[in-house]
């Protein structure tokens, strides 16, 4: 009998930690069409890597950004020729703009009379009460949040003095001072960011912010490095964030091709049943029993269904031990045997093919999925 509740307490507890914790509730801001915070679905945003006065390439990657999932893109706004550039970028562009601003609080400005959705500011290089006036008057008028976004590396001196490097209570207070500067002046469209490239101290500085506001956090781990780093590390901070409820929106940062960002960020909310779009590919590591080229046809079939938004389970399995099990729990899947292979569906076998033929039919059927469940 106490076995018998011990294993039934062991099921209950592995139960519950496989649900994500409740979310922080926040308030609600809206950035464009998109609403953050406030119960909303967790976006994905990311950046272009574009020189934003390079108006048609800057459009093309905001149109690959956006066909690959992404909710929100931020500009960097260097000059006035990039705000110039902005109002032609944001006629052309389906999905909000986000105004990245440094040093010149007069390029807010003119990027908000270009048409932006909202704006991010570094207090660690924007300084003086009357710019951040200037700045949330016009922002106020337009219906355009603000990002405040603390970042490690830009600090602001008096703060490196008190605390002696940029500590996750460093990074916060800082965030807090311009939060408060904003409410002085009456402005509360604000969601905020208080990034490291540590991922301890990532996850430490928005621990501490969510106990001390009930804004929108904008999540993500700075300067990630390239693609295997950057996936490393957004998804243990995030995930770890995310995890605990804290994060209304994320950016993947990574040195490369932003669309991989958007994927990565939806990969994690995927994984921690976050809601998310996209394909969930299921495919076995290989071993001994391993009769086929798993490497090539789990390739083949990843790069084949890239363009599925719909969020779908894909299993791709070599072997008789798991592969029939995992492929009967995929929407989608395959259990690959020595020259031929079985397509399931929904835990139903379709069909058995030779291995020449499965992934034409994989792809074949989880597109038919994907336009009966949009």
């Amino acid at each position: 009998m106490k076995a018998d509740l011990t294993r039934n307490a062991l099921r209950m507890k592995s139960q519950r930690s496989s649900i994500p914790a409740r979310r922080r509730r926040t308030r609600q801001i809206s950035v464009g069409k998109v609403k953050i915070g406030g119960g909303a679905p967790i976006s994905v945003q990311s950046m272009t890597k574009t020189d934003t006065r390079d108006v048609d390439g800057t459009i093309l990657q905001i149109r690959r950004l956006e066909a690959a999932g992404c909710d929100l893109v931020r500009l960097a706004v260097v000059d006035q020729e990039a705000c110039i550039a902005l109002r032609r970028i944001k006629e052309a562009s389906s999905i909000p703009l986000i105004a990245d601003i440094h040093f010149d609080h007069r390029l807010a400005l003119d990027a908000l009379d270009a048409g932006v959705d909202g704006l991010r500011i570094n207090p660690g290089n924007i300084k003086g009460k009357e710019k951040i006036k200037e700045i949330a008057r016009a922002a106020k008028e337009r219906g355009a949040p603000i990002r405040i976004g603390v970042n490690a590396g830009s600090l602001e001196k008096e703060f490196l003095k008190t605390y002696g490097h940029p500590t996750a209570e460093a990074m916060v207070e800082s965030c807090l001072r311009h939060v408060n500067m904003l409410e002085a002046l009456d402005f509360h469209q604000i969601k905020l960011s208080v990034k490291a490239s540590s991922v301890v101290r990532t996850i430490e500085a928005y621990q501490l912010l969510s106990e001390r506001t009930e804004y929108p956090l904008h999540v993500g781990v700075t300067e990630a490095g390239p693609l295997m780093a950057a996936t490393v590390k957004s998804a243990v901070g995030l995930g770890i964030l995310l995890g605990q409820g804290i994060g209304d929106t994320i950016r993947v940062s990574m040195t490369g091709d932003p669309a991989e960002e958007i994927q990565i960020g939806w990969a994690i909310l995927r994984a921690l049943n976050l809601g998310g779009r996209g394909i969930d590919l299921v495919s076995c590591p290989t071993c001994g029993r391993c009769a086929t080229d798993m490497v090539g046809v789990v390739a083949e079939v990843e790069q084949r269904l890239r363009h599925i938004i719909v969020p779908l389970t894909v299993a791709v399995m070599g072997c008789e031990v798991n592969g029939p099990g995992e492929a009967r729990e995929a929407d989608v899947g395959v259990a690959l045997g020595k020259g031929w292979g079985l397509l399931m569906k929904k835990g139903k076998i379709v069909r058995k093919y030779p291995e020449s033929r499965l992934v034409d039919m994989l792809v074949a059927e989880v597109e038919k999925m994907a336009r009966e469940e949009r």
